[in-house]
């Protein structure tokens, strides 16, 4: 499904009659991150009518009893309960704590009973778990944050997750990517509720560009190499770490296979059970990522890339890089050349997990404005704030402020790219 689509199904439910279009309910958590929660309460909780934006009656209600713990050492009080959702058109879950943990059974239920009364059900970011858990994302398309798609993938294996896009439209249920691509998201909405004029002043208002794209992001031009933490303790986990270990040599999934004592079928099936990712498809995504790593730290030609990376030829090289990162190794190494400081000194060393991330998701994450903003978007939406009362809580292991370490040679990886076809290695 394309990122932009506004297609509705021809099955799309008609709204109950006690639900209205313009009410949006807003459904929180305890534990959930502070900078997602507020990107709805933003969207459509101000009344910006005097530039051109339709009001929307926003309802911001909670998914559990309170109070509601969130990032930031603050507590929240959200003026509704589950019991007002019944009135909303739109519902949106911004985020969910944890992506180990199941959502209550009562905002499942709640959730369900919207969806089938019409209205439309939207989750930003690890939010698609909860839309997951209460079976609305059963053979739909969906992304979410691309740290836990694959974990998506797995977990819901009838969910068709597709983590390169910013977000995805499938009529009466959305889902997108993390933290920022929950703007475009809401933008997107807005856009198809009162048309571009609407959506444009918005995002003038909210200084964000008014419409991106994965391209524009570099979303779609990212790969990864940590796995879901539970096959750790699974007996594949040795055979990839020595695949990390020797992508330098041509080596195939039949090669994997016998290093597992299992045939290519069961291997394959195993596998993919682990990771929600076809193991050749796995496999060259490493190799065109230690291609990228190389193509950034060493002067290397391009054949020699390919070589050091296990591609039989250039031409394999080539085209696998293409296809995953949208342009020729030449292009992405004299690009990245192209960003890197130029006043003649040696370019600033990056942390692994600083250096592994988009830029512009670093900034936000860096930002402390960014924490700043969403208390005050908080603030003005019926949401009480106090300091917590006990030091040291811990934050959501979904939001941790750093990728796991996975350098090459000491653990798995885990595919961005699930369900793709495979194709040769070269």
């Amino acid at each position: 499904m394309s990122q932009d689509s506004a297609a509705v199904p021809d099955a799309a439910r008609k709204l109950a009659a006690r639900r209205r279009r313009e009410i949006v309910a807003v459904l929180l958590f305890s534990g959930g991150p502070i900078f997602e929660s507020s990107i709805p309460l933003s969207v459509f909780g101000i009344d910006r009518q005097d530039a051109g934006v339709p009001r929307y009656r926003l309802l911001v209600c909670a998914g559990e009893d309170a109070p509601l713990r969130t990032t930031g050492g603050l507590e929240l009080s959200a003026p509704y309960g589950l019991e007002a959702i019944s009135r909303a058109g739109t519902v949106v879950v911004p985020a969910w704590r944890s992506i180990t943990q199941a959502p209550p059974p009562a905002a499942l239920d709640a959730l369900r009973r919207a969806h089938e009364e019409g209205a439309r059900i939207v989750g930003l970011c690890t939010g698609a778990f909860v839309l997951a858990a209460a079976g609305l994302l059963d053979g739909r398309p969906a992304t979410t944050h691309w740290m836990y798609a694959p974990t998506l993938a797995k977990r819901y294996p009838s969910v068709h997750v597709d983590p390169r896009e910013l977000f995805v439209d499938d009529g009466d249920v959305l889902t997108s990517a993390g933290t920022a691509a929950g703007i475009d998201l809401c933008l997107h909405i807005v856009r198809t509720d009162h048309g571009a004029d609407a959506a444009n002043a918005l995002a003038r208002r909210l200084v964000v560009p008014p419409r991106r794209t994965a391209s524009d992001m570099g979303h779609q031009r990212y790969l990864d190499r940590s796995l879901p933490e539970e096959i750790g303790a699974d007996p594949l986990a040795e055979v990839v770490a020595w695949a990390l270990e020797h992508l330098h040599e041509q080596f195939d999934v039949e090669t994997l296979a016998a290093r597992a004592y299992m045939s290519r079928r069961t291997f394959d099936r195993r596998f993919r059970s682990l990771t929600g990712s076809a193991p050749l498809q796995w496999l060259i995504t490493q190799r065109v990522l230690q291609a990228q790593r190389l193509l950034e730290t060493s002067d290397y030609s391009v054949d020699e890339v390919a070589g050091r990376c296990g591609f039989r030829s250039p031409v394999a090289l080539r085209g696998h890089f293409r296809r995953q990162l949208g342009a020729s190794p030449a292009a992405y190494r004299a690009a990245y050349r192209a960003r890197r400081p130029q006043n003649g000194g040696p370019e600033p060393a990056l942390r692994p997990e600083r250096a592994e991330r988009p830029e512009r998701e670093r900034a936000m994450l860096g930002a402390g404005s960014g924490e700043r903003y969403a208390a005050a978007a908080l603030a003005g939406h019926g949401l009480a704030t106090a300091e917590a009362a006990e030091a040291g809580r811990p934050q959501s292991d979904a939001y941790a402020s750093r990728l796991p370490e996975s350098p090459v040679g000491r653990g798995p990886g885990r595919p961005v790219l699930p369900g793709q076809r495979e194709r040769p290695v070269g």
